[in-house]
Formats: structure tokens, C-alpha cells, sequence
């Protein structure tokens, strides 16, 4: 079912946008959406580069037709079938397609509701989705979406278009402004259940040669979450993005901190033991999870942290391959 977004809210402009996202902004992100590459050829300094550079098939192969073996022809491509009926080489050749579809499954539960600095947890991962979708579109691939709160996906399959990656963004944001400190608790706060959901809904959608960009804080990954990954990447490229914060990193301890969405505060010591380890455990599990996985299947993971830029992170991490590079 495709999404027809709805109006952005009056109130929208006057938020924060270190909170909210803001959709003006995320337009105008498709002009720094250059310097980095999706394509598995990709420099020493990549993320990508080298093992995890197999794992990315780039573009598909269409079969074209069967024509004469001439020398210099690959002779992987021989079709021995073909040869032996003909009594003579035959080759199989191929073009490589012309665009491929790419799925965003982007993470706007309430645990992306947090950042301790520059922006928040869900607005970093606003800013991937428009950093990967306006890439996509220039290199004239189709860009679709699951995007998800903790009860709610919102799919939007991929098209190539400037309004359909505007029918991402749209749904990303109402999807961001809907997030807040006084917003219901959802039953399972991991959103284990929610995750596992969206992987189940992309198999149908996906299966082959997609690209497939899970841009989350690894909250929710579980078991179930590797057996869909698993068979995603049977015939798919993935990569996570794991937007974190300093914060969920290393607690500091400073006394009482008072946190805040710009209307409510809530104060808490912050050099509580039990608050200290609980924060540490809860953000080493996700990440020993996500590199647990990324290992087993050579799946790149990209750390993205809310206290920096997120386009120079993503060049940084992508490798700066110059304005012309084609993802």
C-alpha cells in the first residue's frame, strides 16, 4: 500500500530541530549526499573495503543473449549447454542493470528519542535516510521504505523519483514529530517485536539484489532478527547503521543531570552505580549483537554518533570517493 503524507503540523516549524527533524533540512541534505559509495570497489579507508567488500554485489546481471565465443571473452561465461548443441563456444552475455531498488527500514521508536548534545538518536537517523535517498536518486536507482514507530510500519516501495524520496522523508518526519517524552510507553520497550515484524514484511519485497540499509540503535535485535537477516543476505546486500549516543557510551558522572524534550525535564543522579551498569550493558549488547551478526555474515556497520556530523561521518566511514562517484 503506498503512503500519501500528510501535512506537516503548524507547530512544526517552531521545534527544535536538534529534536525534531526538519523536512526543509532533509531536502536540502541531497547536496551534500557526494564523497562516498555504496559500489563494493571502494577506498583502502572504507568500512566497506575488503572483506566486508565481497558482500556487495552492486547491480544485478540481466541476461542479454547467446552469441559466438571471440577471443578475449571471459571463459566463465561459456554456455556448455549451448556449446555442445552448436558444436561450436558459446557465450552467455550479460548487461548489468540499470538500477536496483534500495530499502530504507528506518528506527523511530520511542528509544530514538534521546540525545545528549548536538541532536537526538531519531534525527541523526532522519539525516541517514536523506543522505542515502537523494543518493540513490542521483545515481538513478528506486528508493523505497519500512518506516516504524513501536506499533506502526509505514511502506513506501521503491520508485525512482524525486517525489517518491519526498514520500520517504514525509514519513520519516511525521513519523519523528509524533515521538516525545510524554508519549505512551510501548508494551515491549525493546521493540523486539516491531523489528522482527519489518524484516518479515521485506522478505516478500526483497528478494534479490536489493539494497537494504537498516538505520537503528540496535534496540529490539534479537535471535529472530538473524535467522530474517540470514535469509535477506542470501540474495541482498545490508548494511546497519548504528546510531548511538556519547552518552549511552559512558554515563558521566556528574551529579544530578536534568534531561529534557524542550517542554519537560526529569532529574536523575547520575552517579548512581545501578545507572551506570545498567547503561554500559544496555549499550554493549546492542553493539556486540549488531558486530556479532555483521561478522557472520560480513555485513558492514556503520557507527553513527549524534554529537557529529552525520554526512562527514558517513563520508568518513564510506570513504571520500569524489562528487562523481556512483553508489
Amino acid at each position: 500500500m503506498q503512503y500519501t503524507p500528510l501535512r506537516p503540523r503548524k507547530d512544526a516549524q517552531t521545534r527544535d530541530p536538534r529534536v525534531y527533524a526538519d523536512i526543509d533540512e532533509l531536502v536540502r541534505m541531497q547536496f551534500k549526499a557526494q564523497g562516498f559509495s555504496f559500489l563494493p570497489r571502494q577506498p583502502v579507508h572504507s568500512v566497506l573495503y575488503g572483506r566486508h567488500a565481497s558482500r556487495l554485489r552492486g547491480r544485478g546481471l540481466n541476461f542479454e543473449e547467446l552469441r559466438r565465443y571471440v577471443p578475449g571473452d571471459d571463459i566463465r561465461n561459456v554456455d556448455w549447454k549451448a556449446t555442445a548443441r552448436a558444436g561450436e563456444p558459446n557465450v552467455r552475455v550479460f548487461t548489468e542493470e540499470k538500477d536496483r531498488p534500495i530499502w530504507l527500514l528506518v528506527n523511530q521508536c520511542q528509544s530514538m528519542f534521546f540525545g545528549s548534545g548536538e541532536r537526538m538518536k531519531s534525527v541523526s537517523a532522519a539525516e541517514v535516510v536523506a543522505l542515502a535517498a537523494w543518493r540513490g536518486l542521483a545515481n538513478g536507482d528506486r528508493v523505497g521504505a519500512l518506516v516504524y514507530d513501536d506499533s506502526d510500519i509505514v511502506c513506501i516501495k521503491p520508485q525512482r523519483s524525486r517525489g517518491q524520496v519526498m514520500r520517504v522523508l514525509a514519513a520519516v518526519v511525521e513519523k519523528n514529530h509524533a515521538l516525545g517524552a510524554d508519549a505512551p510507553q510501548p508494551e515491549n520497550s525493546a521493540g523486539g517485536h516491531i523489528v522482527n515484524e519489518v524484516l518479515r514484511q521485506l522478505l516478500p519485497l526483497a528478494p534479490h539484489d536489493s539494497l537494504i540499509c537498516m538505520i537503528g540503535d540496535g534496540h529490539g535485535v534479537d535471535d529472530e532478527t538473524q535467522e530474517f537477516v540470514t535469509q535477506l543476505t542470501a540474495h541482498n546486500d545490508l548494511i546497519f547503521t548504528m546510531i548511538y549516543d556519547p552518552m549511552e557510551e559512558e554515563l558521566p558522572r556528574a551529579g544530578t543531570l536534568t534531561i529534557g524534550d524542550g517542554q519537560r525535564r526529569l532529574a536523575f543522579n547520575s552517579d548512581s552505580r545501578a545507572l551506570q551498569k545498567d547503561y554500559l550493558e544496555d549499550f554493549q549488547q546492542r553493539l556486540e549483537l549488531l558486530r556479532s551478526i555483521s561478522r557472520r555474515h560480513s555485513i558492514p556497520l556503520l557507527p553513527i554518533s549524534t554529537a557529529e556530523d552525520v554526512a562527514e561521518q558517513v563520508r568518513r566511514l564510506l570513504g571520500h570517493v569524489g562528487a562523481a562517484s556512483r553508489v
